[in-house]
């Protein structure tokens, strides 16, 4: 039996606690209030916050785990992800997933990864299929994947208003969602279905047909990737506001070499200026992802993307004068909710699994704790996954 006990912390759970102590007991928090002191009779690691801001570990819902790309041939895949490119930018809980390539990597593969990551300290878990329909899958249908295969969440990332998408029907889409949902009531999970979007002119008008015109809760949806143009980031807040989820990519950036999007920390200011509903509102990174540019001499340039992009618009999120309660929902609650893994991640309470984050005095991220184990403290790196050097 292992013992951590947090002091001095100024917690956001997502709500604001004030100055408080955390009691950390395996990997569950069991206590939180002010004074606690040491169990008698349980050796205990005490670890000081000295009155910083403490918020729940990130809950990224789209990661390349196994890397991505692939775009340009073989040479231009992406490599998979190590434990410690994660867990120093906060990511406590990440969520797994192909994309285009779904013929020379798996879900099968995927599934090992997470798995992996889940073995090394991080909890990880998976969306079944990639870009294209039919979706690939392990068990004979989505259904079944999601209801016999513990991390399996959901299905995704299904591509829309893209080149490389397989130009699904609303039909198809509507029976994807369908069998996600029925897998997700029959395994106590949320079933849901995320849609890469790409920067067509039809965006997700197929998305508000099915939500508008059929019997399928729009918590099942959610489109990723939707600052990536104006006119999609517009469409975006409307949906929101029918109840489904939206989720912008922090490594979509014009300083990426991605031109016409929307920052995403202005992206959230946005929001949260315009009153969209908050709570439908997430970020992930799509981290190891990798896109090919042409340039104009007919060269491939490719665009990878980098996990670090992650915390830096949290960072800029809060500089921007958003909330930190709204932040902290928007990167951890948010997609914890949205992937059915709330209360046991996303927030600070007792029973909750006990990932979360120390920033300093500028925010930047000082120690990360994972499942009651320190991870990364001041700034250093404690705990690496099995074959990072």
């Amino acid at each position: 039996m292992s013992c951590l006990l947090l002091k001095n912390a100024d917690v956001y759970a997502p709500e604001h606690l004030g100055l408080v102590d955390i009691l950390i007991v395996n990997d569950k928090i069991v206590r939180i209030g002010e004074h606690i002191e040491q169990p008698e009779g349980l050796s205990c690691q005490v670890l000081d916050a000295h009155g910083g801001k403490v918020v729940p570990g990130y809950v990224d819902q789209h990661v390349h785990i196994i890397g991505g790309g692939g775009e340009s041939g073989p040479y231009s895949r992406t490599p998979e992800i190590f434990l410690s490119e994660l867990t120093r930018i906060g990511i406590t809980t990440v969520v797994g997933v192909l994309g285009t390539d779904g013929t020379s990597r798996h879900n099968e593969s995927l599934l090992a990864k997470a798995r992996g990551l889940t073995h090394d300290g991080i909890s990880a878990y998976m969306l079944t299929g990639s870009y294209e329909i039919p979706v690939h899958n392990m068990t004979g249908d989505v259904r079944r994947d999601i209801i016999l295969i513990n991390e399996c969440l959901g299905v995704g990332e299904i591509a829309l208003s893209d080149h490389r998408s397989s130009q699904p029907t609303r039909a198809e889409l509507e029976k994807i969602l369908t069998q996600s949902r029925l897998g997700g009531m029959l395994s106590g999970k949320a079933g849901v279905v995320q849609f890469h979007m790409g920067v067509g002119e039809r965006g997700i008008d197929v998305l508000f047909d099915i939500v508008r015109e059929t019997e399928i809760p729009a918590k099942h949806f959610i489109p990723t990737h939707v600052n990536r143009a104006f006119h999609l980031f517009a469409q975006a807040k409307e949906f929101a506001k029918l109840g489904g989820y939206i989720d912008i990519t922090s490594g979509i950036r014009e300083q990426d070499g991605f031109p016409a999007c929307v920052k995403p920390s202005d992206a959230i200011k946005e929001l949260y200026e315009e009153k969209i509903p908050m709570d439908r509102v997430t970020m992930s990174s799509d981290a190891n992802g990798c896109m090919s540019v042409t340039l104009p001499d007919g060269s491939q340039k490719q665009l990878a993307v980098a996990p670090d992009s992650f915390h830096d618009e949290v960072q800029a999120s809060i500089l921007l004068g958003v909330p930190l309660e709204i932040v902290t929902r928007v990167v951890s609650t948010n997609p914890a909710q949205a992937n059915g893994l709330y209360p046991q991640k996303g927030c600070l309470r007792v029973d909750s699994d006990a990932d979360f984050i120390i920033y300093d005095d500028d925010y930047a991220i000082a120690t990360v704790v994972a499942k009651g184990k320190v991870m990364v403290q001041d700034g250093q790196v404690l705990v690496k996954g099995t074959f990072e050097r």
